[in-house]
């Protein structure tokens, strides 16, 4: 019963994190911004839904299937939102106006952080 319970929080509460970045991709109107919003949803939100399901898996199968799923979900959004980002401030002939930087610092902040750049 207490493993109902707890289960059945864990989930509500992935579910409101869920629903507050569905909120802040409808409201934020910048890309960067909206990508934000979604990586709540990408980590905590996933994060705890995955544990309440966790604790209602009924054999270790089932819970290690969870959790590699999470791992896989894990490393994959970062690199996914790096490309978006990356593509954003590259294409973007107005980033200077949203950050506050001309666009060569901002090149120049990339090639400094990415070696494959």
């Amino acid at each position: 019963m207490i493993r109902v319970i707890l289960a059945s929080i864990l989930l509500l509460a992935g579910m409101f994190c869920i629903a507050v970045s569905v909120l802040g991709l409808f409201r934020f109107n910048y890309v960067l911004n909206r990508m934000h919003a979604a990586s709540i949803a990408d980590t905590m939100g996933l994060l705890l839904c995955v544990l309440g399901l966790m604790l209602l898996a009924l054999d270790f199968f089932h819970v290690l299937r969870l959790g590699l799923a999470v791992i896989f979900l894990w490393m994959a959004s970062p690199v996914c939102s790096h490309i978006i980002a990356k593509t954003e401030i590259l294409t973007n002939t107005k980033i200077d106006e949203r950050i506050g930087r001309t666009y060569w610092n901002v090149f120049k902040l990339f090639k400094s952080c990415c070696w494959y750049f």
